[in-house]
């Protein structure tokens, strides 16, 4: 008689509690995801131009020059700002480290033309073999 009063384990799992964390860690990332939005707003000019082929894996350097005047720096997934005085010599010790990486630029499309021609140059003369722009298509 005792092994009939015994009751046998239970074989199941409550994940009624596993629900609820997820449904809080899908809340937090809905939440927190618009703002992880990565680069410098730039509002580029307009060109039909086609897309540039990037590896996945491969580096590009970028950098942002912003409708106030402001130089950015972007590799990776670093950015900061940087006065033009100092783009030249990080961009040689990067294209020193990586002589294949892809430098490209993208301006503002009110800056004038003479400020993006004079980042183009203290590119060029930092060991940059080509300098791309970055445009958005035009709009339909």
């Amino acid at each position: 008689m005792a092994k009939a009063n015994r009751r046998k384990p239970m074989a199941e799992i409550n994940v009624v509690p596993y629900i609820d964390v997820m449904l809080v860690l899908l809340v937090i990332f809905m939440v927190t995801a618009p703002l992880m939005t990565q680069g410098i707003k730039v509002d580029l000019p307009e060109a039909s131009s086609g897309p540039l082929d990037v590896a996945e894996d491969e580096v590009t350097l970028v950098v942002s020059i912003k409708s106030d005047n402001t130089y950015y720096m972007n590799v990776g997934e670093e950015e900061e700002a940087v006065p033009l005085s100092l783009i030249g010599d990080r961009a040689s010790k990067i294209i020193t480290a990586n002589p294949k990486i892809k430098v490209l630029v993208e301006g503002d499309h009110t800056l004038s033309y003479g400020v993006v021609v004079d980042l183009m140059n203290t590119l060029q003369l930092a060991g940059a073999e080509s300098v791309g722009l970055i445009t958005e298509p035009p709009r339909q």
